[in-house]
């Protein structure tokens, strides 16, 4: 498992992580104090508290190799 910080504080933001995110393989959460949803759930993203610093938690490491230069905008 890898994982890395990102800011989503703008409604754009997260809309533009879902897209990201939905249509890629594997098991993503986000991570926000006690509480982990689905990233790639925009209601479960909304329920966060999107003025923190949140983690990304990707389960998969094939994956994340991937994943994370499409991710960059997003890096806090």
């Amino acid at each position: 498992m890898k994982s890395i910080n990102i800011c989503l504080n703008t409604v754009e933001k997260v809309k533009g992580f879902v897209n990201t995110i939905s249509p890629l393989d594997g098991d993503f959460d986000l991570v926000s104090d006690r509480y982990v949803v689905d990233a790639k759930s925009i209601m479960g993203i909304f329920s966060l508290d999107l003025g923190k610093t949140l983690r990304l938690d990707i389960h998969c490491d094939t994956v994340a190799d991937k994943v994370l230069p499409l991710l960059q905008p997003y890096v806090a």
